[in-house]
């Protein structure tokens, strides 16, 4: 008798288990809202209804995973217009899955609501369902990023509401492509993974004194000779490189098909024409581009040459106007990055052109600026009233800042986060982007299995995903400068990230933490809720997806 009130009990226990709702979905970044609710919706075989007013881009976006869920249940699901319903439709009416347009949410906004016999899926944009469907995804099974039949699966998704909507409009991705060269597919493949977690610009870092990554038709001896270094340096011994030819660049066809591919997820690519500083390769080619005149080779070592484009020439600016007009071509993006960074004076002070020209344009040292900053600003208007006239806008690293800065110009804060602070004062746009918490090359810990990297501690901080996520980008700003700060941008330079599987090694889980703290606001991070998230689920998904990457301690 006892056993089988031991047993009842039990069946008992478990029916109650069963019927208990979820009480957290394993989603990230965090939504801005979740309600959760008992029951789910089976979606092996579900039908996808799709508003006749979506544009193509969405539609097959929506039937990528309808496709997906197709291969990996093992059972169909159809793709229609829906016909007769509408987003105000009640869910209780509807069967299947629905993406229905919605003009009163802003545009990255999305809602979904899960019932026991359909979803329906709101939006204003493509970006919007595309953020949308990468939280479907990853509410399902992580079988649905395995690309076959999974066995023994149950192919349903909670019931619930999920009401979200991102903190910063910008939130970006850097790759450094320069000083280490990916293919066409790595950089597919680093695009999918950041979509995935609803990274919307794409930095792409194309020009540095140790390559020239971009085929200029005009100037083809940027790719002939810019393009490829006689040896790379391999360890941090800077006297010392492997003596190995190595290069590489992407032909203009190959920019153009990133370009459209990264457009298919919903993310911005911002090229980057480093200037005027980190132009070795450039000046390797055209020896003319230099104070000295060359002769001048590509750099096999990392860090910053003394050697800079002379400014102080006409035929210094034409060149940068030819090479900007091919890139306006390639690039839609209303942004330009023309970087600014790391410009060492001591070549302007020694050179007699560059000298008269700062004596044509009145330039004097003072307040807190040398004549030769001042050179820099004077490149930097330049350039920015050129792309203005192609309807372009630029950014570019924080020492842009010394001296004067044009109206209109937006910084990225790498240097920490005080120049980001004093550009949204003086009401400049902003992107934080501190090296003490958003660059990817510094190692997350310490220990012999590490990839070699730029280390892994920066003025005490560790450079872990922890870190990463307690990241405040507005912290320290006045209220009346926040509307400056655009958003985030992570980092990833590659002087010691030699190949993918580094390269995916050192973005996880330091991504998902970076999406969070773009898309999130305070009162809704956790990092302890983070890291179970990445620890339930996923870790198991870039498993899925063929990803490395660092556990979390």
């Amino acid at each position: 008798m006892k056993k089988i009130l031991l047993t009842a009990l039990t069946a008992a226990i478990c029916i109650f288990c069963q019927a208990k709702p979820q009480t957290e979905l394993n989603i990230i970044p965090q939504p801005k809202s979740v309600s959760l609710a008992k029951g789910s919706l089976k979606v092996r075989g579900a039908n996808f209804n799709y508003d006749a007013t979506l544009d193509e881009l969405t539609v097959k976006a929506i039937g990528r995973l309808a496709e997906d869920l197709y291969i990996c249940s093992g059972k169909p699901s159809s793709m229609a217009t829906a016909v007769g319903v509408g987003k105000d439709t009640p869910i209780e009416k509807l069967k299947g899955i629905f993406f229905f347009k919605d003009g009163s949410l802003a545009a990255e906004q999305y809602t979904i609501e899960v019932g026991k016999k359909a979803a329906k899926v709101c939006a204003s944009t493509m970006n919007g369902f595309l953020y949308a469907l990468s939280t479907l995804r990853q509410i399902m099974p992580e079988a649905i990023f395995a690309g076959k039949t999974a066995e023994g699966v149950k192919w349903t998704i909670p019931c619930c509401t999920i009401k979200d909507e991102p903190r910063f409009a910008y939130r970006g991705l850097m790759l450094d492509c320069a000083r280490h060269f990916y293919s066409v597919d790595e950089v597919k493949r680093y695009l999918d993974i950041a979509a995935f977690y609803k990274i919307n610009r794409f930095h792409w870092h194309l020009t540095e004194d140790q390559g020239w990554r971009i085929e200029i038709k005009k100037y083809p001896k940027l790719t002939e000779v810019g393009a490829f270094r006689s040896g790379t340096q391999q360890t941090y011994d800077k006297t010392k490189n492997d003596g190995k030819r190595y290069g590489g660049y992407y032909t203009q066809e190959q920019i153009r098909e990133v370009v459209e591919y990264a457009s298919t997820l919903g993310i911005t690519t911002i090229p980057e024409l480093d200037l005027p500083g980190h132009m070795l390769a450039a000046m390797a080619s055209y020896p003319w581009l230099g104070c000295a005149g060359g002769p001048y080779q590509v750099w096999t070592r990392w860090g910053v040459s003394d050697q800079v484009l002379c400014v102080g020439k006409e035929e210094t600016f034409t060149f940068l106007q030819d090479v900007l007009d091919e890139i306006c071509e390639l690039f839609p993006s209303e942004y330009i990055h023309i970087g600014g960074d790391e410009c060492p004076k001591t070549e302007w002070s020694k050179c007699p052109v560059c000298q008269a020209k700062i004596a044509q344009l009145g330039l004097k040292d003072g307040n807190g600026a040398t004549k030769e900053q001042r050179l820099q600003n004077y490149v930097t208007a330049r350039i920015q009233k050129y792309l203005a006239g192609k309807g372009r806008k630029v950014i570019g690293w924080d020492e842009i800042l010394e001296g004067e800065l044009a109206e209109g110009a937006t910084v990225m804060s790498w240097r920490g986060t005080t120049g980001g602070i004093k550009a949204s004062q003086m009401g400049y746009d902003v992107i934080m982007s501190p090296t003490t918490y958003c660059y990817l090359d510094y190692n997350q810990g310490p220990g012999s299995g590490e990839f070699l990297g730029a280390g892994y501690t920066k003025k005490g901080k560790n450079y872990d995903a922890a870190n990463l996520y307690s990241f405040e980008p507005l912290a320290d700003i006045p209220e009346s400068a926040a509307k400056h700060i655009l958003g985030v941008q992570a980092n990833m330079w590659t002087e010691y990230i030699r190949n993918e599987r580094q390269l995916h090694y050192m973005l996880n889980p330091r991504l998902q933490a970076l999406s969070e703290v773009q898309w999130c606001t305070p009162e809704n991070k956790d990092y302890t809720r983070f890291e179970s998230k990445m620890k339930a689920k996923h870790f198991k998904i870039l498993d899925t997806l063929g990803y490395i990457y660092r556990p979390i301690d």
